[in-house]
């Protein structure tokens, strides 16, 4: 069938619409008419060949539609139901049954150098999803809302929620109020951190994780980052969040823990980039670092429970999102760039 997408020809091009041919849904497949796609960082790093993928792309990984068509063995949806679609997985690694799907072993092969770009391409208006990476919508909630909850909110959210645990009364540091971090900072109020403090150079940003629930702020051009986190936490934070994707950002990161404070590496960097700690900082203080991908999530079951709190106004996705046509492509993957929006939203139609 033919369907309209955005393609990206060559490192750092624009997106251009073009029709393509799709072809239908083989076994354990289906055909989704895209309603709505988040950008997300990844893409844009994906572009420009951070992570190497093959080009030309059809990119977009945070998809959300109406099935149009299954394929043979498809059980869990049918045609007209309305879907979510997030990262895909084998399904038979260790780590996929053991619960674990964002470390599949095969990760980079489902989502980065399949044909279908996290198992979806959804910068298009019609995409071939797997069954093992979509998730029904609930009543209520619209697709162009849904959308981002694959990748970016569930990655943010998922961070504060399964991998760091964060107990009621704890302490968390935010470094980067993007939409992963303001996610994070929503999770946060959600699971009953006392002590929020969100970190950014970006005024606007700022403004918005206090109204989403940060206790603190703190710009770190006016003074140092680490300081002012350790003041507003009493010493030390128990966590702490890396969503920017800088080396020198997630040294602050480490070294604004408390004793025993563990640290969740999110932002994306390039392929190669390297880090330097302070060995010390981290044994005698017993504090840990670790990489978070989908924010250690069973999509199956967490994305229900995370839209479940939007639909009951306890995690205010939409204040985050800014919307555009399709044709606008471009002006929507510019404004994520530089910070005019904090999640841009296609709508397909």
């Amino acid at each position: 069938m033919r369907t309209t997408a955005a393609v990206v020809e060559a490192t750092g091009a624009s997106f251009t619409l073009r029709e393509r041919e799709l072809d239908g849904p083989g076994p354990g497949e289906m055909l989704v008419r895209v309603a709505a796609s988040g950008i997300c960082h990844t893409d844009l790093v994906c572009r420009d060949q951070w992570i190497p993928v093959p080009l030309p792309a059809v990119l977009g990984h945070e998809g959300a539609g109406v099935v149009e068509a299954v394929g043979e063995g498809v059980t869990k949806v049918a045609p007209g139901d309305r879907v979510g679609m997030t990262f895909d997985s084998c399904g038979g690694c260790r780590s996929c049954l053991i619960g674990k799907p964002a470390y599949c072993h095969r990760f980079f092969e489902h989502n980065f150098a399949a044909p279908h770009f996290f198992g979806q391409s959804s910068f298009a208006t019609h995409s071939i999803a797997r069954e093992r990476n979509v998730v029904k919508l609930p009543d209520g909630i619209a697709a162009e809302v849904a959308a981002p909850f694959g990748c970016g909110l569930q990655t943010g959210a998922g961070a504060v929620l399964n991998t760091l645990a964060a107990p009621a009364g704890s302490s968390i540091a935010v470094f980067g109020t993007g939409s992963v971090g303001l996610a994070a900072v929503m999770a946060a109020v959600v699971a009953g951190c006392t002590t929020i403090v969100g970190v950014d150079v970006m005024p606007q940003r700022l403004a918005l994780a206090r109204e989403l629930g940060a206790t603190h702020v703190v710009d770190p051009t006016a003074g140092d980052a680490v300081d002012a986190v350790r003041a507003a936490t009493g010493g030390g934070a128990d966590f702490s969040l890396e969503a920017t994707g800088s080396p020198e950002v997630l040294r602050s990161c480490v070294d604004c823990l408390a004793p025993l404070g563990e640290c969740g590496v999110i932002g994306a960097p390039a392929f190669g980039t390297e880090v330097s700690l302070d060995v010390t900082t981290i044994l005698t203080g017993g504090r840990v670092v670790r990489g978070v991908v989908e924010g250690d999530s069973v999509p199956e079951i967490f994305l229900p429970r995370l839209m479940e709190l939007y639909l009951r106004g306890r995690f205010p996705a939409d204040r985050l999102m800014t919307f555009y046509d399709f044709d606008e492509i471009e002006r929507a993957a510019h404004d994520a760039e530089t910070g005019a929006s904090v999640k841009s939203v296609l709508r397909m139609s």
